[in-house]
């Protein structure tokens, strides 16, 4: 494995802005004021980008809006245990450190969900409006998943010290394992090719447009964005919960990040507690 630092300023920034973040009375500190992908780090080839970024966060050597961008990986991390499988050099497979200890720890599924949105954002630049989130982060084009979120957090007791976000989205790639997942490429969906590079630009700046409204205490306007564009909100959705497949419609998410949903009776699940068919 090979790193190769960049500076974010060596990458094409044109029209690209960042809005400073503003200290709100409603933060113990102001925000680090480095945006997301100020220093982007390349991988070669790595067992997992969010593996590394812990690394570099564990060793006390990475810093807030710090990123690593893997060619390949070898060992790929989803949701809830699920291997990433990507081909090499082909997709956008990056991992960022934010630090979060200024955020309090109610804020956990705000993070996801601006995350989700930052990355909803990009996409739907190319794909337009059929670009959805389905809970709680994965990244939708009509029925297919075009890419997902991990979000792994470091700890000190009860204090919420640092998030790597990872994310891997679906951008030159056409040939999929059959998983059943029926997976999608921005390559697919528009029928071009990608520079990865000015694309993992575009992302980190809707990524950090994003964070500064978590920063900025508007969870608001996140929710109320999020709700907009959840996949199958207002449909009815067929789910599995243990051994039982059942159909429920789709009302929305809480600020908890809990899902509802109603049929017989209203219904609520915590992230991981069903899984959607």
């Amino acid at each position: 494995m090979v790193p190769i630092n960049y500076s974010f300023s060596e990458l094409k920034t044109e029209n690209t802005t960042f809005v400073p973040i503003k200290s709100t009375n409603l933060l113990r500190k102001p925000m680090p004021l480095s945006p997301i992908g100020h220093k982007l780090t390349i991988l070669d080839s790595v067992d997992s980008s969010n593996n590394y970024a812990m690394g570099q966060v564990q060793a006390r050597k990475a810093e807030h809006g710090e990123a690593w961008f893997a060619l390949e990986q070898t060992a790929g991390k989803g949701q809830r245990g699920k291997l990433w499988h990507s081909e090499p050099a082909t997709n956008i497979m990056v991992s960022i450190v934010l630090e979060t200890n200024r955020l309090a720890s109610s804020d956990l599924f705000y993070l996801s969900m601006a995350m989700a949105l930052g990355a909803r954002d990009w996409l739907a630049q190319h794909t337009g409006s059929e670009t959805q989130v389905k809970w709680p982060n994965d990244l939708y084009w009509r029925d297919r998943k075009a890419g997902g979120i991990l979000i792994e957090n470091k700890w000190s007791g009860s204090e919420w010290q640092f998030s790597v976000v990872g994310l891997g989205i679906n951008v030159n790639q056409v040939v999929f394992e059959d998983t059943g997942r029926k997976p999608v490429s921005l390559r697919q969906i528009t029928g071009k090719t990608y520079d990865l590079m000015e694309e993992t630009r575009k992302l980190f700046t809707s990524l950090e447009f994003r964070w500064q409204q978590l920063a900025g205490d508007k969870k608001s306007i996140l929710h109320s964005d999020y709700q907009e564009h959840l996949y199958g909100k207002g449909e009815i959705c067929r789910f599995r919960k243990n051994a039982i497949v059942f159909e429920s419609l789709v009302l929305g998410v809480d600020a908890n990040g809990e899902l509802l949903t109603r049929d017989t009776i209203d219904r609520r699940f915590r992230v991981g507690e069903v899984e959607w068919i």
